[in-house]
């Protein structure tokens, strides 16, 4: 995930914005979970626009499985995140 991100790096719904520093990979449970601290805070006003979705689906084997079977199956969903990117808005 090399370079800044070039779409998304502008707060454009909301008057404030959670920016990535760094790059790498959210998970769709880091998502809710954030989601839930953000409307918790703002439980007496404000709405709070989620800019990432968890598109990107990683794979992970059993384990005790022995090698050269296959791929294994899919272990959840993460959104790939570079930096600048807009993560939240509220």
């Amino acid at each position: 995930m090399p370079g800044l991100a070039t779409r998304g790096n502008e707060v454009n719904f909301g008057e404030y914005g959670l920016v990535a520093t760094t790059r790498g990979w959210v998970s769709s449970n880091q998502i809710e979970s954030a989601r839930k601290a953000l409307t918790y805070f703002t439980s007496k006003g404000g709405r709070v626009w989620i800019r990432i979705f968890a598109d990107h689906s990683y794979t992970k084997k059993p384990p005790e499985v022995r090698l050269g079977v296959g791929k294994g199956d899919v272990a959840g969903y993460v959104a790939v995140v570079r930096p600048g990117q807009v993560l939240f808005e509220m």
